[in-house]
C-alpha cells in the first residue's frame, strides 16, 4: 500500500529583498556550470546544502541549515501538503503541469507499490546518502507519477492551496508554489492514493538512498519517508523528452558504419532536415562527425528490444564502440544538432521521445531501462520546501 502524508515542512522567509530565485535551484545533478556559481552566492541558497561536501561529508552543510532556522530563515509550516504548478512551452505549445508534495514511504520495489524504470550509479548513492546522514533533512523531492484523482477531488486540491511563491526561471518556466493545508483535502489526498501505484520519473537515486536510510534506523518512523512530487498520469503537461546520446571514440567512422550495418537495418544517407523529419518512422538517427546521417532501427518483437535506449546501448555503444567509448547525453535536439555541426563528438545518437505507455508496460514486466532514458521536462526545483526528520 502507498503511504503518502503531509509533513510540517521547513520553507522559505523572505526578507531583506530576497526573491525565491535566491533560495532555489534545479536539481544538484542537472545544474549547468554556468549557473552554478549565481546560485551558490546566495547564502541561503539550497545549492550551498546540496553541493557543499567536505571530505565527501555534510556536516559543515548541517551548520548551514540550522543557521538558516535560528536566524528566521526558514519557517516552518504545521502538517500540510503543497501544490506545484509550472507552467512552461514544450513543442511551441503552452503546458502546465500539477505535481502534489508530501512525503512518501519508501518501500522495497518488490512489493510492488513503488515502481522504478531506470538503472542507477551506486557512487551517486553514496554521496546522498552521506548527505541524508549528515542532514537529516530531504532538502530535495523525487518526482513520481501517480495513476490519477477524480476531476473532483482534483479541482478541490487545486482550490484549496495558498499560494505562496512565484518564480520565473531563465528558460521561461513559470512556478507557482503553494500550500494546502484544508485537513479534508489532506486525508482525501492520502487516502486516494492508498490502492495506487507510484512509478519514479526522476529521482531514483534519491529514493534508493532514502530507502537504504531508512533501513539503518528502522525505529525512526520519519527516517522512513522520501521527499516526493507526484503528478497524475493523465496531466496535460507530462511531458518526457528523449535524452540524445554523444559518443566519443577511436573507432574509425567507416568501420562504425560497417558494424552498426550488420546488425541493423539502415537508411540511406539523408539531409540532416530529412533524417529529423522522418525520425519518427525509425528507432533512431544517426549523426555522425563528417555530416553523414541515416536512420537505424532494430526488427523485433521484444519489448526491451523495441525501447530505443537499449537497442542504441546494446548494439551500438556495446558492440560497436566498445569500453573505450566515452557517452554524453543532451536532451535538447536543437543543442546537439549545433553541436555536431561543429564536429564536438564522433556520434550523435538521435532518439524519439519515450511513451508513458511503454515505460509502465515494461516496468510492469520487472524491466529496467538504461540510464537516461527518459528526459522529464521541466524539471522539480529543489529549495521550495524541506523535510526535516528530527
Amino acid at each position: 500500500m502507498v503511504t503518502f502524508v503531509p509533513f510540517s515542512g521547513y520553507r522559505p522567509s523572505l526578507k531583506n529583498g530576497e526573491d525565491i530565485g535566491d533560495r532555489i535551484s534545479p536539481p544538484y545533478d542537472v545544474i549547468s556550470s554556468e549557473y552554478l556559481e549565481e546560485f551558490k552566492s546566495k547564502r541561503c541558497n539550497v545549492t550551498n546544502l546540496t553541493l557543499k561536501p567536505n571530505d565527501g561529508r555534510y556536516t559543515e552543510s548541517r551548520k548551514e541549515l540550522e543557521s538558516w532556522i535560528s536566524g528566521g530563515s526558514l519557517v516552518k509550516d504545521d502538517d500540510s501538503f503543497y501544490l506545484y504548478r509550472q507552467r512552461f512551452i514544450s513543442g511551441g505549445i503552452t503546458l502546465i503541469r500539477t505535481g502534489i508534495v508530501g512525503i512518501l514511504r519508501t518501500e522495497p520495489y518488490e512489493n510492488g507499490n513503488i515502481i522504478p524504470h531506470e538503472e542507477t550509479f551506486s557512487a551517486v548513492k553514496q554521496d546522498r546518502l552521506n548527505l541524508l546522514r549528515d542532514m537529516e533533512t530531504h532538502l530535495e523531492s523525487i518526482f513520481g507519477i501517480f495513476e490519477g484523482f477524480s476531476k473532483e477531488l482534483s479541482g478541490r486540491i487545486e482550490k484549496a492551496s495558498e499560494i505562496l511563491y512565484e518564480y520565473t526561471d531563465a528558460d521561461g518556466v513559470e512556478h507557482e508554489f503553494g500550500r494546502i493545508s484544508d485537513k479534508d483535502i489532506i486525508k482525501s489526498i492520502t487516502d486516494g492514493l492508498k490502492g495506487q501505484k507510484i512509478l519514479i520519473a526522476d529521482g531514483h537515486h534519491r529514493y534508493e538512498t532514502a530507502l537504504n536510510y531508512s533501513s539503518e534506523n528502522p525505529n525512526d518512523v520519519k527516517k522512513g519517508y522520501v521527499l516526493a512530487t507526484l503528478v497524475s498520469s493523465d496531466d496535460p503537461g507530462l511531458v518526457i523528452w528523449p535524452t540524445h546520446r554523444l559518443l566519443d571514440s577511436s573507432v574509425n567512422e567507416e568501420d562504425a558504419v560497417e558494424a552498426i550495418y550488420k546488425k541493423m537495418e539502415l537508411s540511406g544517407t539523408l539531409p540532416a532536415d530529412d533524417m529529423f523529419k522522418e525520425l519518427r518512422e525509425w528507432q533512431m538517427g544517426l549523426m555522425f562527425r563528417s555530416g553523414r546521417c541515416c536512420l537505424a532501427r532494430y526488427d523485433t518483437d521484444d519489448p526491451l528490444w523495441s525501447l530505443d535506449t537499449y537497442a542504441a546501448q546494446e548494439l551500438i555503444i556495446k558492440k560497436v564502440y566498445g569500453n573505450g567509448v566515452k557517452v554524453s547525453y543532451d536532451a535538447e535536439t536543437d543543442s546537439v544538432r549545433k553541436k555536431m555541426t561543429e564536429g564536438k563528438h564522433d556520434l550523435a545518437i538521435l532518439l524519439n521521445p519515450p511513451d508513458l505507455k511503454t515505460i509502465w508496460g515494461l516496468c510492469a514486466i520487472g524491466k529496467r531501462m538504461p540510464k537516461k532514458t527518459t528526459y522529464f521536462f521541466p524539471k522539480i526545483w529543489s529549495g521550495f520546501v524541506f523535510y526535516k526528520m528530527v
